[in-house]
């Protein structure tokens, strides 16, 4: 059995636009009193040294503070402030997404699919037509005055802006072809990339220095602009005026890309780790400062990768895997780390704050203060506390401690069960036989937290009982988890489970998976384990699709 790449299907993203993070590990916010950081809902510090600093608040406030550096901070002027000074024209607006050049010159989005620019202008990567400097944030019309903009991102004079749609937009400088346009001529306007991407959908854009890359919905991988020491990953180091596919990647289906100075990292649907381009400082991972030319794969003690942090001010590459672990490696406080080296942060982002020259923030972020204790905190504190709880459960002869009125108000299974009991004398051990304890205890602490820990295995046990219990939300997330835990191992098990709890969406997922995994796939016991009649339908629906060749 052979099979035909590549094939569109839903692209799982696990990056968010916005990561939870501690924003008093950049020296900057030092400068703000606990009260005004308590107000802090999202953040980003850019700058050639770091030096400056745009935040929101949860009224939807902008400020921002710093150097100033080419009117970069938006307040109208070009002075520097200690003093965060509010952007009055943003206020009251749902910002979504912000990313920032080396002038630097800053893109903002916002809910509604609004982009406004300003800051530095000398090559008109501000899409105003100008290059005169933006002291003030200007909404950006034109070619994008109908678009509905979701995502930006800045090299170090020119920008791009991908929309709803999945078209991509760039604009600015064009010494080496970083806009895609076919030329080298600077362009003032945002101007759609053309080219291999037409009729194809984008679902992710990244910028190096003076590089550019798109990552598309079926998991291809495109770039265009400066190509000097392997940038654009293409196997030569020719500069492209126009989109090139980076063809080594042929037969993965990449789901994050992000672009450092001049080095480009990629995460496959698999968690596996692909990095390219310059290597001065080692921030490819392969254990020397060779360049590459073209992707190689990048191993991280053998474990699934589930994000991957690079940005374009930087030499410095980060990655967590799905145990939690948080590795780094390039360029850190001086020191070239030639090989992904374990560290004891929680996240990528502080490895930004405290090891990257300078310390960016290499994506727009969001805080979490826990200087008191939430609701949500205390819920999650007296899950399965015998002090505190009036109900148990008992399963596989193991008891989980609980609470009547949270489970009522948490779940209608439980709500209905307790109407007509709601009294004193109601027994307090309910006996369950029909889930496991791993399954059942998930779906409890789910009910608490908001959150499920389970390999992919173990929630499709849970997936089950949120059939049964009609918890639609447990079951997306349930969904969730599962496709990021697929491997060519476990794929038609979960397949089988997705058909079996009428999960649509995942089954979907799991088979186009299948279909791009199809040789690999076939020769696991699962394939050869399922009954007959899902075995025919699966192989009719795959040849309706074009996985086999003749």
């Amino acid at each position: 059995l052979q099979h035909h790449l590549p094939l569109t299907y839903p692209l799982l993203l696990i990056t968010p636009l916005l990561a939870m993070v501690d924003v008093s590990k950049w020296p900057l916010f030092s400068l703000l009193s606990s009260e005004e950081l308590a107000k802090i809902r999202q953040a980003c510090v850019f700058g050639m040294s770091a030096n400056e600093a745009i935040y929101i608040t949860h009224s939807n406030e902008v400020f921002a503070f710093g150097s100033n550096c080419s009117s970069c901070l938006g307040t109208g002027d070009s002075q520097s402030t200690i003093v965060p000074k509010e952007l009055d024209l943003l206020r009251g607006k749902k910002v979504v997404g912000l990313s920032y050049g080396c002038g630097p010159h800053v893109l903002l989005v916002t809910a509604d699919g609004q982009l406004f620019a300003w800051g530095h202008n000398g090559y008109g990567q501000l899409g105003n037509g100008t290059t005169n400097q933006g002291m003030s944030p200007v909404l950006l019309s034109g070619n994008l005055l109908s678009k509905k903009v979701q995502e930006v991102a800045c090299g170090s004079h020119h920008s791009m802006a991908l929309t709803q749609d999945g078209e991509v937009f760039a604009w600015g400088y064009n010494n080496c072809g970083q806009i895609g346009s076919g030329s080298t001529a600077n362009q003032p306007y945002p101007k759609k990339v053309g080219s291999f991407l037409l009729g194809k959908t984008t679902v992710g854009i990244a910028c190096g220095q003076s590089s550019s890359m798109a990552l598309l919905s079926n998991g291809e991988v495109y770039g265009w602009g400066y190509n000097g020491n392997g940038h654009l990953g293409i196997g030569n180091n020719a500069n492209q005026l126009t989109p090139c596919r980076v063809t080594t990647l042929q037969g993965l289906c990449i789901q994050q890309i992000v672009s450092g100075w001049g080095h480009c990292l990629a995460l496959t649907d698999e968690g596996l780790l692909y990095a390219w381009g310059s290597n001065t400082f080692g921030q490819l991972g392969t254990g020397n400062k060779n360049h590459q030319l073209s992707p190689v794969h990048v191993m991280i003690d053998k474990e699934r990768v589930v994000e991957v942090a690079a940005c374009h001010s930087t030499q410095t590459s980060a990655a967590k895997t799905q145990s939690g672990q948080v590795y780094m490696w390039g360029q850190c406080r001086g020191q070239s780390i030639l090989v992904p080296y374990l560290t004891h942060f929680a996240n990528t982002d502080d490895v930004f704050a405290c090891f990257a020259s300078p310390p960016v923030m290499w994506r727009f972020m969001s805080m979490e203060h826990d200087d008191f204790m939430t609701i949500s905190e205390a819920l999650r504190k007296e899950f399965d506390s015998p002090e505190t709880a009036d109900l148990k459960f008992s399963v596989d002869g193991k008891c989980i401690h609980v609470h009547k009125a949270v489970l009522k108000i948490r779940c209608e299974h439980f709500r209905l069960m307790f109407r007509s009991q709601w009294t004193e004398d109601q027994q307090d051990v309910i006996e369950i036989s029909q889930f496991s304890y791993p399954v059942y205890r998930s779906f409890l602490q789910f009910l608490y937290t908001d959150t499920v820990d389970l390999p992919p295995e173990d929630a499709i046990g849970l997936l089950d009982l949120a059939t049964s219990y009609c918890e639609n939300g447990l079951k997306r997330l349930c969904q969730q988890i599962i496709k990021r835990g697929i491997t060519v191992e476990n794929a038609f098990t979960l397949l089988s489970a997705a058909i079996r709890y009428d999960a649509q969406d995942l089954e979907e997922f799991c088979f186009r998976f299948c279909v791009n995994h199809l040789t690999l796939v076939t020769q696991t016991d699962a394939f050869w384990q399922v009954d007959g009649a899902m075995l025919k339908d699966f192989i009719t629906r795959a040849s309706h699709c074009g996985a086999f060749k003749n």
